[in-house]
């Protein structure tokens, strides 16, 4: 059975403790949890005391922590000392995952925007960073799951799965966020499927609408769209155009039985959006009822 976690971008006035309660109250069955300072619903780096407080919240709460999300994006650095210490800043977030027995951490893979040069050697990087990191994560019990996401070198899902096979270790997997790939315009999710189904070791939830569907996608950050350049808008799961009961059958074909976190945009997009109380219930809800119609069952077979 699928688990449903809850994901702390859509908790930015909360505290981590207050997020995991919200969670239970929402009806979630776990968390994932931001790893990144100066975020009231994140774990900041190497902070062992807000990790065991975390840890001990989630205990009481009964919701377990599975997922770490950090932001570092220079494991594909050219410059050498900036590359060890995005490293080192991910061996930091596997030693908090171990911790708060966390079993996923999510990579960007890298940095890589329009006009960026040296593809090659910037893959390279990023193939000996997660090279690096793979033994370490496995010996902890984490695995690294690389996110097709805009912003660094795997947004489409044929970037990810390529990267995922070439560093060719169990430890490293795909994480697969359709969405992303829908405001990208990059694969349909029977394309994403058929390319990374069998890497999937994480799965994002979210949705949204088009303002303009033709509109091409640009973004200068990585971590969001900035409102200048969205041609979307964030909706709670169900009421966008990602097509979730087809997704979630495919990812059944696929033999993903795993989790599936709720990435509401609440921290980027709350003009968008529900307050987090009423999100993450209406989207558990739309998921719970997706997942259990027996017509999806049927589709799923």
């Amino acid at each position: 059975m699928m688990r449903l976690a809850g994901h702390t971008l859509g908790t930015p006035d909360h505290t981590v403790p207050q997020a995991l309660a919200l969670f239970k109250a929402a009806g979630l069955d776990a968390a994932e949890v931001i790893y990144q300072d100066d975020y009231l619903s994140g774990l900041p780096l190497g902070d062992r005391r807000a990790a065991m407080e975390a840890l001990k919240a989630s205990d009481s709460e009964g919701v377990p922590i599975v997922g770490l999300t950090p932001y570092t994006t220079a494991i594909n650095s050219l410059e050498d000392v900036e590359w060890r210490g995005a490293v080192d800043e991910f061996r930091g977030a596997i030693e908090t995952a171990h911790m708060v027995g966390a079993d996923r951490v999510r990579v960007y893979a890298g940095s890589w925007h329009a006009g960026d040069f040296d593809h090659a050697r910037r893959w390279a990087k990023l193939v000996d960073a997660l090279q690096t990191l793979a033994p370490e994560a496995e010996q902890a019990g984490v695995r690294l799951c690389v996110e097709n996401h805009f912003g660094t070198m795997t947004q489409s899902a044929a970037e990810t799965a390529a990267l995922v096979r070439e560093v060719a270790h169990p430890a490293i997997r795909v994480l697969y966020d359709q969405a992303n790939l829908t405001f990208t315009h990059d694969e349909k999710f029977e394309q994403a499927l058929a390319v990374q189904g069998d890497l999937l070791g994480h799965v994002h939830v979210k949705d949204l609408v088009f303002t303009d569907p033709n509109a091409a996608f640009r973004a200068t950050e990585t971590a969001r769209v900035n409102a200048s350049e969205r041609a979307v808008r964030s909706r709670v799961v169900g009421s966008g155009v990602v097509p979730w009961p087809q997704i979630l059958a495919g990812l059944v074909q696929h033999g993903y039985n795993d989790v599936l976190s709720i990435e509401l945009e609440y921290r980027w997009h709350r003009q968008d959006l529900p307050k987090p109380e009423d999100g993450f219930r209406e989207s558990a809800d739309v998921l719970r009822a997706m997942l259990s119609d027996p017509a999806h069952v049927r589709n799923a077979r």
